[in-house]
């Protein structure tokens, strides 16, 4: 647990520890079992709470042939429920890839309908048992009546609505657009906030300095070998305030970092405590695997293999790679979106005010996006041209720059196509589409590079 709780950055540690939480299978679950549990108790203090005169009785039959079908059905119904989810996962690993694992556990629907199903289980296994003993009375054999009542209610609910769900669970199509959606909420929160709310550092996390003023300051290190999942800055903030120092940051989520690897420096101390240096140290998160939460490079990443998964001989699907290029064209138009917001906003004073981080470098986005699209695609004539088109499109967007990295790109994958394609005319189509791109000035259009032109 981090030492200081109870400090401006709860918010973000609950929502980094809700969203790990979501990805275990069996917290719902868990969870309705417990207010099952609580119901069936609720129900014995209807003996206590609610006179009997006036209440309709249940007859004990009637409540245990119910709580019966209850028991034999609900059982039967969660293994279905798991052995479908558990196939759709197998799928959705083995089709897509095994990185959007982690987004499709996390379905809402599906976890809430398989811990109905168990749930519901637990509660008639418990409530007959009670009931078989006496422990309910007129009153709370009525109360036990309508819950019963209501929760087949809620299984038959859940269950219409989780068949509908199933079916597309593990698909393609389906575990693209989560990705897409993970990615994006990344973007959007980068392209709004692109040094996390902190001070900006004079380089890109694709360039740390070398040499200077930065170089200069005293290393922060890992303590372990893995991912950097996240950086609470709210506690690094207040460890410098305390300490009367500044940092500067050098791995973003998403690094792979080791003990050699400086994840940041102190600027203004000659020296530290091995207790604060520790302290600094372990408000960088790392772990075995990389999360979408506060890494944008990931949900590209993850995209891309699905796209090259999908051009691979034994799939050959490049429909699969060219949807997934509109959902790249999609989130970098949303990201400069976000940017442009920000650069019309009103200038706030950053949050962190005594950490630096480095900005995302754009070749580094364009490299996870589309890096392994232009070589495996490039085989395919109709994958090579929708990437030229897309990269053009992205080109356009106002963000400074981005012209020169997506014509990178673009000159990239025509170089794989050149190289791939075996009939000229398909090369001198893919060169034509390319032009749009590489050469602008030339097909009478001038890409935007300003947002007050959006």
């Amino acid at each position: 647990m981090p030492p200081y709780l109870f400090v401006p950055g709860l918010r973000d540690r609950l929502t980094f520890a809700v969203n790990r939480l979501r990805e275990k299978l069996w917290i719902r679950p868990l969870l309705l079992c417990v207010v099952s549990l609580t119901g069936i108790g609720l129900a014995h203090l209807a003996d206590q709470f609610i006179p009997a005169a006036a209440l309709p009785d249940i007859s004990t039959d009637t409540l245990e042939t119910l709580l019966r079908t209850i028991t034999s059905s609900m059982l039967v119904i969660a293994v279905f429920a798991a052995g479908s989810m558990l196939s759709a996962y197998a799928s959705a690993a083995s089709v897509a890839t095994p990185r959007a694992f982690t987004l499709v556990v996390a379905d809402d629907i599906s976890q809430y309908a398989l811990s109905t199903f168990i749930g519901a289980f637990i509660f008639g296994i418990v409530a007959l048992i009670a009931l078989i003993n006496g422990v309910y009375g007129r009153s709370g054999r009525l109360a036990l009546f309508v819950l019963t009542i209501g929760v087949f209610i809620v299984v038959v609910l859940s269950f219409v609505t989780w068949v509908d769900r199933i079916a597309r669970l593990g698909r393609v199509p389906n575990t693209i657009d989560r990705v897409e959606k993970a990615a994006a909420r990344a973007l959007l929160e980068r392209g709004l906030h692109p040094t996390l709310q902190a001070k900006p550092a004079a380089f890109s996390a694709a360039n740390p300095p070398a040499s200077g003023p930065h170089h200069q300051g005293l290393p922060i290190h890992a303590q372990e070998v893995g991912y950097l999942r996240r950086i609470d800055l709210a506690e690094l903030q207040q460890v410098a305030e305390t300490l009367d120092l500044d940092l500067v940051i050098e791995a973003l989520p998403g690094a792979f970092v080791t003990p050699r690897r400086v994840l940041a420096r102190v600027i203004g101390a000659a020296h530290l405590q091995a207790d604060s240096t520790k302290e600094l140290a372990a408000a960088f998160r790392i772990g075995n695997r990389r999360t979408f939460d506060d890494d944008p490079r990931f949900g590209l990443v993850v995209l891309s293999e699905i796209a090259s998964r999908a051009l691979s001989p034994a799939v050959n699907d490049p429909g699969t790679a060219i949807h997934i290029i509109g959902s790249f064209v999609r989130l970098f138009s949303q990201w400069a979106e976000a940017s442009c917001q920000r650069e019309e906003a009103a200038t706030v004073a950053p949050r962190f005010n005594r950490i630096s981080v480095p900005e995302l470098a754009l070749e580094d986005l364009l490299d996870d996006a589309f890096q392994a699209l232009g070589r495996d695609g490039a085989p395919c004539l109709e994958v090579g041209l929708h990437l030229q088109k897309g990269l053009y499109l992205i080109s356009l967007l106002p963000v400074p720059a981005l012209q020169t990295v997506a014509r990178a790109q673009a000159r990239l994958a025509l170089d794989h196509g050149e190289r791939a394609l075996r009939l000229a005319q398909e090369v001198e189509r893919l060169r034509q589409a390319a032009a749009w791109i590489l050469q602008p000035a030339e097909q009478g259009e001038e890409p935007w590079s300003r947002c007050d032109r959006a």
